[in-house]
């Protein structure tokens, strides 16, 4: 049952789950900074700028890529939402991380900076009332997207992006120590690239 009907029992299903998925949306957004803390504690700047395979982002660029999303993406579009406001601002994630020179960024600034805007977000979804994440605008690939779209898109972003960072962080593991035998552990994202 998708929400927007207008039948009684549908308007109450989408209440209860719009209001289960802020709920819950808004305690696994509030994780993530803690969950990052715990992954990238003891990250050197090296590290911290190594890419564990040609094309993959470095732990950094990983970091200053939810850093931006958070306020140029979910964030704002969230904000079109409850707003009301007509449109999403259209984003270029990937040129962002070339113009915006990620791989150059301090791992600790971008870190707080994440932080920062998580918490704004998360003020910004505290005053969010659940109805009015009902609310759809267009979307030239997807469509419409609901406030409720974009929060389940978020969460599930989030994740996406910390099994891509513990990935890395296993392969740098691996390529410090590339003469031990870490294939042991089983297999470690983003092989690295054969010997000539």
């Amino acid at each position: 049952m998708r929400c927007g009907s207008t039948a009684t029992a549908a308007r109450w299903w989408c209440k209860r789950v719009s209001d289960t998925l802020l709920a819950e949306a808004r305690r696994e957004l509030g994780r993530l900074p803690g969950v990052l803390d715990a992954l990238l504690a003891g990250c050197d700047e090296e590290a911290a700028r190594t890419r564990p395979a040609p094309g993959e982002w470095s732990p950094v660029e990983i970091l200053c890529h939810l850093r931006d999303e958070e306020t140029e993406d979910f964030g704002a579009r969230v904000r079109v939402i409850v707003d009301g406001a007509a449109e999403f601002t259209r984003i270029d994630p990937e040129r962002w991380a070339k113009e915006r020179r990620y791989r150059e960024a301090s791992l600790p600034d971008a870190l707080e900076a994440l932080r920062t805007r998580r918490r704004a977000s998360l003020d910004l979804l505290a005053s969010a009332a659940t109805d009015t994440l009902a609310g759809s605008r267009p979307h030239g690939r997807l469509g419409r997207l609901s406030g409720l779209d974009l929060l389940a898109a978020w969460v599930a972003h989030d994740r996406i992006h910390l099994a891509q960072l513990a990935g890395t962080l296993a392969r740098i593991w691996a390529l410090r120590w590339a003469d031990l035998r870490t294939e042991y552990a089983g297999p470690i994202p983003y092989p690295p690239a054969p010997e000539p």
